[in-house]
């Protein structure tokens, strides 16, 4: 076997994926609630900071194992996921416990939150970050953990986009030849997932 490689799959620069800059956000975002918001003696915080790191981490080594196995790139990428419905989690259940307001998806805050993601300038992560701190410098706990949400929920969407076409097909044969119930398949993966894959969900 060759050692030419150039038979690798595009990989890593995973400092590039929005998929990574958000959930570096996220990770940075929740480490500073935590400390601000959560007693540091207690086991939340740091279950919330682990979940967090874990997001970010498995983002990155999903986009360096692309090079040469889409399965191990599936996998990571749905650790990353599940650390990140973990963390959400969290966030819903502080808001609740404090009856404090979760923002809905058509809320003007929450329109305002997802538009940064679209106007901001990807090549630099700072300016990023300088953008979202209106948000999560905020005094009021509920306002950083309703941006936090809102982050968590782009970066759930994003790890779809950096999946490969190899990691895809893989899936899509796993679902026609591997006898696994559809509801098990829907519990692993997005329903942006089966668009890409042409499959229905019904």
């Amino acid at each position: 076997m060759s050692g030419d490689s150039s038979t690798l799959r595009p990989h890593g620069g995973y400092r590039r994926l929005r998929s990574f800059q958000v959930t570096e956000i996220i990770y940075d975002g929740t480490v500073a609630f935590c400390d601000r918001f959560v007693d540091k003696r207690s086991r939340t915080h740091d279950q919330m900071v682990h979940a967090a790191r874990s997001g970010r981490q498995n983002i990155a080594e999903g986009s360096r194992a692309s090079a040469t196995s889409s399965q191990t790139e599936l996998r990571l990428v749905n650790v990353a996921r599940a650390s990140l419905d973990e963390l959400l989690l969290d966030y819903e259940d502080f808001l609740r416990q404090r009856g404090l307001k979760q923002w809905e998806k058509d809320d003007l805050e929450a329109r305002w939150v997802r538009e940064v993601g679209v106007k901001t300038d990807r090549t630099d992560p700072s300016d990023q970050k300088k953008r979202y701190s209106e948000w999560l410098d905020h005094r009021d706990p509920a306002v950083v953990a309703n941006a936090l949400i809102c982050l968590i929920h782009q970066a759930n969407y994003l790890p779809d986009r950096q999946i490969t076409r190899p990691g895809l097909d893989i899936l899509r044969a796993t679902m026609e030849y591997a006898d696994l119930p559809r509801a098990d398949m829907l519990a692993q993966y997005s329903p942006h997932f089966f668009d890409r894959l042409g499959v229905p969900l019904g």
